[in-house]
């Protein structure tokens, strides 16, 4: 018998209707046993990040994500690009991680879309220089761009687009194979 294999989604998007964030509701709905997902739905609750807030104990909401990412076997990131880059929200939620390490060695998948044709290249760029600086694994076929994503996918959150089902069946097999350096 195998092993569950938990994987934490997080949407970098605050919007109530984001393209990223039903993306990633059907992302999840392609995995298979014995993947198993949660969704991180914090973002919007951690302050502001802060140097002398980031103790032992912490804000409430911060030790919440932390243990999260504790318990997960590897990370699911999907986010559109804001102004060129990560949006915010992601960004302070990976600021709080550097000094508590819960990325280290742990298997991580990236994927932007973006309406645009560049797929959110620039966010993705940003996204991985932050997350290979804080030792996550970006696992083979973790990168992910999608542009044109509302040709990609219909108004119900469905996958229309094969080959970009294909990419993310693929990414999902990578990210769900067991870490070695843990």
């Amino acid at each position: 018998m195998s092993k569950d294999i938990q994987l934490l989604a997080i949407s970098g998007s605050l919007r109530a209707k984001s393209s990223n964030t039903a993306l990633m509701s059907a992302i999840i709905g392609l995995a298979a046993e014995p993947v198993r997902f949660s969704v991180y739905s914090g973002l919007s609750e951690l302050p502001h990040f802060n140097p002398d807030l980031d103790v032992e104990e912490g804000p409430s909401a911060v030790r919440e994500l932390r243990k999260q990412l504790k318990e997960a076997d590897g990370v699911l990131i999907c986010t559109p690009e804001y102004g060129n880059g990560v949006p915010g929200s992601l960004k302070n939620a990976l600021d709080w991680i550097v000094s508590s390490g819960e990325f280290v060695n742990k298997r991580v998948a990236v994927v932007t879309a973006s309406p645009s044709p560049m797929g959110g290249d620039k966010a993705n760029a940003s996204l991985l220089l932050t997350l290979n600086m804080i030792n996550a694994i970006i696992v083979d076929q973790g990168i992910v761009m999608i542009p044109h994503i509302a040709l990609k996918m219909d108004k119900e959150g469905v996958i229309t687009d094969e080959d970009t089902k294909q990419q993310l069946l693929a990414m999902l097999a990578s990210l769900a194979q067991p870490n070695s350096l843990e």
